[in-house]
């Protein structure tokens, strides 16, 4: 459930836990609105400091332990307004920190920590002339790969739509985990070609990607597969189980199936292309193929 606050002009946090690795919010205000990651439920160190529309709402910064923000201050000029709340992301992983806009699959600013720490707790404040109203959602960590929970014995396969950033639905179908922290989810969006693509739904991006032509697409606007109860089956040289699910085509009319592949620790969903003989993924900006994979079977 998302928490609702407001907090005044003096630059003072107001801390909750956080057991997962990143924050959707949106916040109100002129400028400043900050935003603290630490150990504890109080401003001592180590902490993060993330800034968002400082310096006059002109730029935004990292900082660790109060230090100067050189090497993470950016240019974000207008990135806040008073009159209206703006949707904003903030993930962390092993001391690696970045932070977009709702919608947006990349970050408007990132920095690394070569000596990070665990994080326990976050913070909203404003200050510098600026109050604020905060909506906050702080996904829970979850554990790994949830693929044998059933839903209502029987029940359909359904896509729903999502868009702007909007929570995943209930019963969204699990898909792995990205570099172990945050919960994937099963997608599907449409390509530019004409094609329907599964894909991946990181909730902290607010994005689907899919591959297609080589690359990693994100979107905004996808479908989330809830409501039915499924199994990952091991496959290969783009063959599939019988039961797969049909999750979407290409632009010539060829039927995709949704699979899925580990790479460089993180799970990642792609499309299951027989024609070519593997399984597709989107990860780091490029179409990576698989011979090896698992597919999405109905149960």
């Amino acid at each position: 459930m998302a928490l609702e606050l407001s907090t005044e002009d003096k630059l003072e946090y107001q801390f909750n836990e956080v057991s997962g690795g990143s924050l959707h919010f949106k916040v109100k205000a002129a400028n400043d609105a900050h935003i603290a990651l630490t150990t504890g439920p109080s401003e001592s160190e180590p902490i993060y400091e993330i800034f968002i529309g400082g310096w006059s709402n002109a730029k935004s910064a990292i900082r660790k332990n109060k230090a100067k923000p050189d090497a993470a201050l950016v240019e974000t000029p207008n990135i806040l307004n008073a009159d209206e709340s703006l949707g904003f992301w903030l993930r962390w992983n092993g001391g690696a920190i970045a932070v977009g806009r709702q919608g947006e699959a990349e970050p408007f600013i990132s920095w690394e920590d070569p000596e990070p720490f665990v994080v326990t707790h976050y913070g909203v404040c404003t200050g510098w002339g600026a109050t604020g109203e905060w909506v906050i959602d702080a996904p829970a960590a979850q554990p790994g790969w949830n693929v044998e929970t059933p839903v209502e014995s029987g029940a359909p396969a359904t896509w729903v739509p999502v868009a702007g950033g909007e929570p995943v639905p209930p019963n969204a179908i699990p898909a792995g985990l990205d570099n172990g922290s945050e919960q994937l989810y099963v997608g599907r969006a449409k390509h530019d070609s004409g094609a329907l693509i599964p894909g991946k739904v990181v909730p902290s991006h607010g994005v689907c990607y899919v591959p297609w032509g080589g690359e990693e697409h994100g979107t905004a606007e996808y479908e989330v597969l809830t409501g039915c109860e499924v199994t990952w089956m091991p496959s290969a040289s783009g063959q599939v189980p019988s039961g797969a699910l049909e999750a979407g085509q290409t632009e010539d009319g060829e039927t995709l199936y949704i699979g899925r592949a580990t790479h460089e620790g993180a799970s990642a969903v792609g499309k299951v292309q027989g024609t070519h003989g593997v399984c597709y993924i989107p990860y780091g900006g490029a179409e990576i193929p698989y011979n090896d994979y698992e597919v999405l079977v109905a149960k």
